[in-house]
């Protein structure tokens, strides 16, 4: 098992950027961050909650204080995970490059964690090009593996600025890494357990406890 571990410079192991709704943040979520975590050593990981995402069916339902709330309840005890209201506090719509942008002017060397869905869909994105430039990334890979070429899922006009170093670990141009990753897959989504919480059934071992006894305490999702 290959670990990467690169010192930043700044008296600090490198750092991970967990963008999402979160919407509510669930064992799943906290699962993975902690599987990469481990593999890549990172120390620590901010999850970001998104305040408005670019991609309207995407809307949140909970308030992005509720979630970033929730958040924080759920990362409690963790010492290598954080939470950041970047993206809260610059309020609008919520653009990677920005947050990825201001965050790499306190570190120097980002690795936004995101899953391979959401990656194959990138060149969407507001000046996805440019992030190759500031960030490395970790893509968040099933373990049955949907894709069978990871090469195959980079945007077009970047795939010539890409080299290939194995079939799990690719270099751009600006040096920053693009690493495949499988992580353990639960069965678990956010829209399942707002479902759930509508039904008024019970959370349990889907969100932390105190997750679960914030979304009660709220009402949330009970619309």
């Amino acid at each position: 098992m290959h670990r990467f571990w690169r010192w930043s410079g700044k008296g600090i192991m490198d750092v991970g950027i967990f963008g999402g709704t979160f919407d509510p943040v669930h064992m799943g979520h906290l699962r993975v961050a902690e599987e990469v975590k481990e593999h890549f050593f990172l120390h620590p990981i901010y999850f970001v909650p998104v305040n408005m995402p670019a991609h309207k069916q995407n809307q949140p339902i909970a308030s992005a204080k509720d979630r970033f709330t929730m958040l924080k309840k759920a990362i409690r005890g963790n010492s290598s995970f954080r939470v950041s209201d970047i993206e809260i506090q610059r309020g609008g719509i919520s653009y990677t490059i920005d947050t990825v942008t201001a965050l790499e002017k306190r570190f120097n060397n980002l690795y936004f964690i995101i899953g391979i869905d959401a990656f194959s869909e990138i060149a969407t994105w507001r000046r996805y090009r440019e992030l190759f430039f500031h960030t490395n990334f970790i893509v968040m890979v099933r373990p049955t593996n949907d894709y069978p070429s990871f090469i195959d899922i980079m945007p077009a006009d970047i795939k010539q600025d890409i080299a290939i170093r194995d079939s799990l670990t690719f270099e751009h141009i600006s040096k920053k890494m693009i690493y495949f990753y499988k992580v353990t897959q639960l069965d678990i989504s956010s829209s399942k357990i707002r479902e759930l919480s509508k039904q008024k059934h019970s959370l349990k071992y889907l969100v932390p406890p105190s997750v679960e006894k914030f979304i009660g305490t709220r009402g949330l999702y009970r619309r």
